[in-house]
């Protein structure tokens, strides 16, 4: 989606306005550009065998604490196979009681949460 739609700006929360957004359509160039930065990629798969609950135990897999990229699909289909293979690590978020799904939002919400909430800690 465009950063400066509407909804997306309004989903921001005014973030958008002091935060840096790049808009680059080819992943492949956007993952390693990340990685040159030295940042972990991980991405968001409601299927994946690593959970956000286990992601912050110490013995998890993944380190929360450390510079994270986030690579989230749209709501109805989520990542590529091919983004989520080319990620590091592809983490769910759980769901808790009978929802079916979490809005992209809130989804975002929760991971960064988490990554802030491991990034304080140190």
């Amino acid at each position: 989606v465009d950063p400066t739609n509407p909804k997306a700006v309004r989903a921001s929360a005014g973030s958008l306005f002091h935060l840096p957004v790049v808009v680059e359509r080819d992943h492949d160039l956007v993952l390693a550009a990340l990685r040159e930065r030295g940042l972990q990629v991980l991405a968001t798969d409601g299927e994946a065998d690593l959970d956000l609950f286990e992601a912050e135990r110490a013995t998890s897999p993944v380190d929360l604490a450390a510079p994270t990229a986030w690579v989230m699909g749209n709501e109805a289909q989520g990542l590529s196979a091919q983004v989520r293979d080319a990620a590091d690590l592809a983490v769910a978020v759980p769901i808790l009681g009978q929802a079916e799904s979490l809005n992209l939002a809130t989804a975002a919400a929760v991971c960064l949460y988490a990554s802030a909430r491991a990034q304080g800690a140190r």
